[in-house]
């Protein structure tokens, strides 16, 4: 656990300094974007052939210790990242993407980092002193620019191919199929037939998207021929395109443009939602891993082991199945039948919830999250009903409820378990009633 806290401090401290900028070593900006040049700091003294960072002598800082070099500043090519025997991968924290599950990372690109780590390694024949893999989450609008910082070595993060980026950044090969950028509309949009009727009307989108010079591209046909252009917004660099379909979704924007197949993760959920396949803005894209110019090394160990895990392949396929097409990201609480088991077990939870002073929202909330308040639920482990509690655990004194298997049991069972729970690790007077039963959960 030591270890595991110490990693869990370095990662929250490489994203506050990705996030937010390192003072010693400034993203010099352009009219067109952040330059292509970053001051870097050496870790050590490189090995003959690899290229040392382009400082004087009486400028080079001291080498940071080695569970430090992650949030260091360096460039160059694979064999500096072997001898640092670390390759930084950035990405943005988003739903199948990378997210952290409890102490776990999960998502797609946590998943090909673990993988990417193997292989490099065998091909590489690192043997026990290996090259580590270590995914670093950022927002949208620097993963580039930290990229050219010299605050990691790779972008995965479903970056699109397009004429704008590649003037700063290679890319791999892609690893996706074609896509489309498309037009989704929620409730509050207004008819239209297609892309011209969007002229002298709202768009929103961030700024370091592919969308937005898309819309760039049809502003200018939109001048040429006489129309009004587009209003082309800015949107947080924090949102992702997720957060967009949900705010379409409930109406707090008539549309939003994304690539079409992110619109499949949310079938089921958001229920006024209307992909436009017949409105698109850009056919035939790609996204791929990108990394710094001239890093011909980088490109080739990339390169073959997207062609072997890309979109298509077994892998590729798996990990598509696994995060985007078979998992249950959200579910809508308020349809018909989830909202009728909790109208049925609203007494219940009301009635306990006095007992033992839990918020029996919040209770029912955990329900709804273990089984979908369904007391028929088992799962592999044992853990039963509606509270997904082991019959152990209801036997223990602490809890010493048995016959978990009604519905009333369970849910009593469910929560004063919660109570004990803050009771033994959270009764300390500084932490309000609301937040030890946080912590408890």
């Amino acid at each position: 656990m030591p270890g595991l806290r110490r990693f869990t401090l370095f990662l929250l401290l490489a994203m506050a300094l990705v996030a937010c900028g390192d003072p010693q070593a400034p993203v010099a900006e352009t009219a067109n974007g952040p330059s292509d040049t970053a001051v870097t700091n050496s870790a050590g003294e490189p090995p003959a052939g690899v290229a040392e960072n382009p400082q004087s002598e009486a400028q080079e800082p001291p080498p940071p210790r080695d569970d430090l070099k992650f949030v260091t500043a360096w460039t160059g090519d694979l064999d500096g990242m072997e001898y640092r025997r670390i390759v930084r991968i950035l990405t943005v924290y988003s739903p199948g993407r990378y997210f952290i599950d409890g102490a776990d990372e999960r998502g797609i690109v946590a998943e090909l980092a673990e993988q990417f780590e193997e292989a490099l390694n065998k091909k590489l024949k690192r043997g026990l002193l290996r090259v580590h893999v270590v995914v670093l989450p950022v927002a949208r609008d620097q993963l580039i620019p930290a990229l050219l910082a010299g605050k990691g070595d790779i972008i995965a993060a479903s970056l699109s191919i397009t004429a704008d980026r590649q003037q700063l950044v290679d890319f791999s090969i892609p690893n996706s199929k074609p896509l489309s950028e498309i037009l989704v509309t929620g409730p509050s949009a207004p008819d239209i037939s297609g892309k011209n009727d969007l002229a002298g009307r709202t768009v929103y989108v961030r700024h370091s998207s592919s969308y937005r010079e898309s819309l760039e591209e049809l502003n200018q046909q939109f001048l040429a021929e006489g129309k009004a252009p587009v209003k082309i917004e800015r949107v947080s660099e924090l949102l992702e395109d997720d957060d967009l379909i949900e705010m379409v979704d409930g109406g707090l924007m008539p549309w939003a443009i994304v690539d079409d197949y992110k619109v499949q993760t949310w079938e089921g959920v958001f229920n006024s939602l209307k992909p436009r396949k017949d409105i698109i803005f850009r056919e035939g894209g790609r996204t791929a891993w990108a990394f710094r110019k001239d890093s011909p090394k980088l490109t080739a160990v990339v390169n073959e082991f997207i062609k072997a895990n890309r979109q298509g392949t077994l892998m590729g396929n798996i990990l598509v199945n696994r995060y985007v097409r078979d998992f249950d990201w959200a579910a809508n609480a308020l349809n018909d039948e989830d909202y009728g088991r909790l109208k049925k077990l609203e007494g219940i939870f009301k009635k306990y919830g006095e007992q033992y002073e839990i918020d029996y929202l919040m209770a029912a909330a955990q329900g709804y999250q273990e089984s979908r308040l369904d007391q028929s639920v088992r799962s592999s482990a044992g853990a039963v009903g509606v509270m997904q509690l082991l019959p152990t655990t209801a036997r223990d004194p602490k809890v010493g409820i048995p016959n978990i298997d009604k519905v009333d049991a369970n849910i009593e069972a469910g929560m004063k378990y919660m109570n004990y729970l803050r009771s033994r690790y959270f009764d300390d007077p500084e932490i309000d009633q609301r937040n030890q039963i946080l912590l408890a959960l």
